[in-house]
């Protein structure tokens, strides 16, 4: 009857929050305690509450049952469909107090804030290497276990990151919605269309450290460095 009247007879020792069911206050508890009962069969990643882990999974298995109403997009969990609508409705709500450049979520605020503060508070236990991010480290981490707890559904391919599996994606699928400007090419990643605009540009910013000749691309100036090795044999 709690769920009716708005009784919440159950109260936390710890903060004094208080729920309408025992199992609730339960779950609640493992905030103060640290306890993460729930773990995953996959990664070993662990959780405090069951609903949690359930959500987790869709990230080894690949399911999106969350699909937006606008242009059919599918995700892992609502939070992030949730997320993905205000790229419909255009509204950034969140504002930066220095610069006063507005964001559709908080967490991208907050991410923004580290350019103008320089800080990197999260620090590699391995090689001391520092992240603006946790789940930068996170991934960052991955480089010295070796752990490559996410798997594509369509090869078997193994790998450290979520995102560097979203990138590997694209392999199977074709999509490249990276698009120039310019000519309107299109490329699968954004490292590619930002190499490709320097032949709009015709930046180099690759130099040859033996004559100082300069190159728009990386793979051209390892090329260049060839006619100098075979200069000194």
């Amino acid at each position: 009857m709690a769920v009716h009247t708005g009784e919440k007879p159950f109260s936390c020792s710890v903060c004094s929050k208080t729920f309408t069911r025992k199992g609730r206050l339960n779950y609640h508890m493992n905030v103060h305690t640290g306890e993460k009962p729930f773990s995953c069969s996959v990664c070993s990643k662990t959780f405090t509450r069951k609903g949690r882990l359930n959500y987790h999974m869709n990230v080894h298995t690949g399911e999106k049952p969350f699909s937006c109403s606008v242009c059919c997009k599918t995700f892992t969990h609502n939070r992030y469909l949730n997320d993905h609508m205000f790229s419909h409705t255009g509204e950034k709500q969140f504002s930066c107090s220095v610069c006063s450049k507005t964001f559709t979520h908080k967490r991208s605020l907050n991410d923004h804030r580290f350019v103008h503060i320089g800080e990197k508070p999260f620090s590699c236990s391995v090689c001391s290497k520092t992240f603006k991010k946790k789940g930068n480290l996170k991934a960052h981490m991955t480089v010295h276990t070796g752990e490559k707890p996410f798997q594509c559904s369509l090869c078997g391919k193994r790998f450290g990151s979520h995102s560097d599996l979203k990138r590997h994606m694209v392999v199977h699928t074709g999509e490249k919605p990276f698009s120039c400007s310019v000519c309107s090419k299109t490329f699968s990643r954004k490292g590619y269309l930002n190499i490709h605009m320097t032949v709009h540009t015709g930046e180099k910013t690759f130099s040859c450290s033996v004559c100082s000749k300069t190159f728009s691309q990386k793979h051209i100036l390892k090329r260049h460095l060839i006619i100098h090795t075979r200069e000194t044999n």
